[in-house]
């Protein structure tokens, strides 16, 4: 007899998650609470609702997070310029601890025995539940149906249904896409189907928010950007929530046929697998915000935060986000950006996002005095210059008089 007598699942709407919740119930005999984050993927939750309660929900939770997710999870993430091996904008990932968070809190309000969720045991968010569970509530069990049951494929899952009389909509399952798929506000996933084969070009047809760039229009579309700290406050002049922001850079970045990739990554269990990625608006945030650094931050702290981001990215996408190392990595992030405030202006044209201006009007460390080739008026000694080569050259001149080759 299990002990829990009440889990708080995170419920989709979908088949795999709707099977999970009839088979807690007849599992571990147990009240099955459902939680669905609205998180701007565009659906509508209203059928979900019905759903939860049609297969045995005894009390359903739907949220519209999406300003909560980019204003405390999207936005704190970019002032990093954060990117995980190069590419990958972690729009998977930086939704998981959200949804950690108020599975945890519902639990709590609810008197919950345990929590649950619908990820595989290949992936990583599976992990990033998890762990995101475990920090916020240290004794919450986990159940996770894909590590327990036998149930390994669509088929046993449709199976399922009919066994238990579970409604499952067959023309809407016969046009499913042939791809996992994921969607927030900040980008959606692709995986699976032909792209198991990484040498595979997806079809024109799966890209779902963005136009391809042979398709965008033919001329530019210009867009100001104001920072505050960091953050997007405004857009060509009009205040928008962090929201709204990257709903309006979304659909920008989607007609100018920006923000595709397609990568091969390294999963945190170990596999590598290949993913197609669309974030638009994710594509511009990160451009304009180093933008904006590169005249109002200091050299060296610009510097370190390049050192410490592929450290910090890691640590979103194998689910530490609340993790000590992450909050005190943020902290100093957060610092770096008191000085980040000012306008930049993009050009986006055919997948591509150019910087074509930036100004800080109180903020910026350019210096055009200095920096002239024209006469700067004494603004800078270049007799300067050589006192500092020849003391950054001393320690290689004295290794060279000792015979130490440096043309190996």
């Amino acid at each position: 007899m299990s002990d829990i007598a009440k889990i708080v699942l995170s419920y989709s709407g979908g088949l795999d998650t709707t099977v999970i919740l009839r088979w807690l119930q007849e599992t571990y005999d147990c009240e099955v609470i459902t939680f669905t984050a609205d998180l701007g993927d565009g659906d509508d939750y209203t059928p979900v609702r019905q759903k939860a309660l049609d297969s045995g929900a005894t009390e359903v939770f739907i949220e519209d997070v999406r300003e909560e997710f980019v204003r405390d999870f999207v936005f704190p993430m970019f002032r990093c310029n954060t990117i995980y091996e190069g590419e990958y904008l972690l729009g998977t990932s930086i939704a998981r601890p959200l949804i950690a968070k108020r599975l945890v809190e519902i639990a709590n309000q609810t008197g919950a025995d345990a929590i649950s969720h619908g990820a595989t045991g290949k992936g990583n968010d599976q992990v990033r539940f998890e762990l995101g569970a475990y920090a916020l509530k240290p004794d919450v069990q986990v159940v996770a149906p894909w590590r327990e049951w036998d149930l390994t494929s669509r088929e046993a899952l449709m199976a399922f249904c009919e066994k238990h009389q579970i409604p499952v909509d067959q023309k809407h399952e016969g046009e499913k896409s042939p791809y996992s798929m994921d969607a927030n506000l900040l980008h959606i996933s692709y995986e699976g189907g032909v792209l198991e084969d990484p040498n595979a070009e997806p079809e024109e047809s799966m890209w779902l928010w963005t136009k391809s760039p042979e398709a965008a229009p033919d001329s530019p579309t210009y867009i100001e950007l104001t920072y505050g700290n960091g953050d997007i406050v405004a857009i060509d002049g009009q205040e928008m929530s962090p929201a709204k922001v990257l709903t309006h850079l979304n659909k920008v970045g989607g007609e100018n046929g920006i923000g595709r990739v397609d990568i091969v990554e390294n999963r945190f269990v170990g596999m590598k697998a290949r993913g197609c990625y669309e974030t638009p608006g994710g594509t511009i945030l990160l451009k304009g915000h180093r933008a904006m650094e590169s005249i109002t931050l200091d050299r060296e702290l610009g510097h370190l935060k390049d050192e410490l981001m592929p450290r910090y990215a890691k640590l979103i996408y194998n689910g530490f986000w609340w993790s000590a190392e992450r909050l005190a990595l943020q902290a100093l992030i957060d610092e770096s950006q008191q000085y980040v405030n000012g306008i930049v202006r993009l050009k986006l044209y055919k997948g591509n996002v150019t910087v074509v201006g930036r100004e800080s009007s109180e903020d910026s460390l350019y210096d055009a005095n200095i920096v002239t080739f024209e006469d700067d008026a004494g603004a800078y000694d270049q007799k300067d210059a050589e006192g500092f080569i020849r003391l950054n050259a001393l320690r290689l001149k004295v290794a060279s008089k000792k015979g130490r080759k440096f043309d190996k």
